[in-house]
């Protein structure tokens, strides 16, 4: 393993993240290829926990934009502020006059009003025209996930999370942010990053992602985690708990896993359940207790329904327990 990735592997594992080179490599290439970096995998297995723990190793923000249907542009690129812009209009140009960021300019150059003291046709096209500029400006736009993204003088971490739940059009949108790092907005022309972000978008595979999101990115898929893996992930998380009862709860959960229900737990469940056991101080596994807390670890009824009294006793039998 080369020393960056190694290190890398033991900051992420400092951050109680625990991963294997090939899922360290796909992050640290992300980073230094500037590359968007594509997590696939069931849910639980800690995609987007990767994008949290970069922008801690990283000391900087994370940005986060949640994917789900019916996504549109405005709520992951920008909007105007109509409130703010509408109380300007309505201040016309007496703001103008006293703020010297916003000179009426045909006053600067001294354009003539009549005896009344009120601007002429001409001025009046000029403070409009101004004024229109003043109301598309940057003080005026309200910035969501993306535009923020490339705006930061630092570069962030820009998590596109479950961009499986997002339409084809949103996806097709997101090519011209992700090759480029680039957004155009009518008012104010091209915006480009100055710093690119670390960008990391995770996928259920709820749906398929097409080819053209594909070949902008990197790719990794993280399977459910192996025994010694996810015994390692419940020491690194809860390090009061025994290894006795870290490995009972291991062997349920992939027991589980294995029976492919419906829903099957992740990772997240099998912390859920561990720091429940935890906090009834329970020291070993048995049927009452399981069936009591199995719904810190199955979020499914039929799921539930069909994990009968004989099913629990055979887990807890390959887990050592009773």
């Amino acid at each position: 393993m080369r020393p960056e990735i190694r290190a890398l592997q033991e900051a992420m594992r400092q951050a109680d993240y625990i991963a294997e080179p090939s899922i360290v490599t796909a992050v640290h290439l992300a980073r230094a290829m500037e590359k968007p970096l594509l997590v696939e995998g069931d849910a639980g297995v800690g995609k987007t926990e990767i994008a949290k723990v970069m922008a801690t190793l990283m000391q900087t923000e994370l940005i986060r934009l949640q994917c789900y249907e019916g996504l549109d542009v405005n709520t992951a690129l920008y909007e105007w502020n109509y409130q703010k812009q509408l109380l300007r209009l309505r201040m016309g140009t007496d703001e103008a006059e006293r703020d010297p960021d916003e000179a009426d300019p045909a006053r600067a150059k001294g354009v003539a009003r009549d005896e009344a003291g009120d601007p002429g046709p001409a001025n009046s096209d000029v403070r409009a025209d101004h004024l229109e500029g003043v109301i598309f400006g940057r003080r005026y736009l309200l910035e969501r996930p993306l535009l923020r993204a490339i705006t930061r003088d630092t570069p962030p971490v820009l998590l596109i999370d479950e961009i499986d739940r997002a339409d084809e059009g949103f996806e097709a949108f997101l090519l011209e942010v992700l090759s480029d790092f680039q957004v155009t907005i009518p008012e104010l022309g091209t915006i480009r990053a100055t710093h690119r972000p670390l960008v990391v978008l995770t996928s259920n595979r709820s749906r398929e992602i097409g080819d053209a999101l594909r070949r902008r990115c990197l790719y990794l898929y993280i399977e459910h985690p192996t025994f010694a893996k996810e015994v390692e992930i419940i020491r690194a998380k809860l390090p009061g708990i025994s290894d006795a009862l870290a490995a009972q709860i291991t062997h349920v959960v992939q027991g589980l896993r294995a029976r492919r229900l419906m829903k099957p737990p992740g990772v997240a469940e099998t912390l859920d359940w561990a720091r429940a056991l935890v906090t009834l101080h329970q020291d070993h596994l048995d049927a009452e207790i399981v069936s009591e807390t199995l719904g810190c670890l199955v979020k499914d009824r039929h799921d539930i329904s069909l994990l009968h009294a004989e099913d629990v006793e055979t887990l807890l039998a390959g887990a050592g327990a009773g």
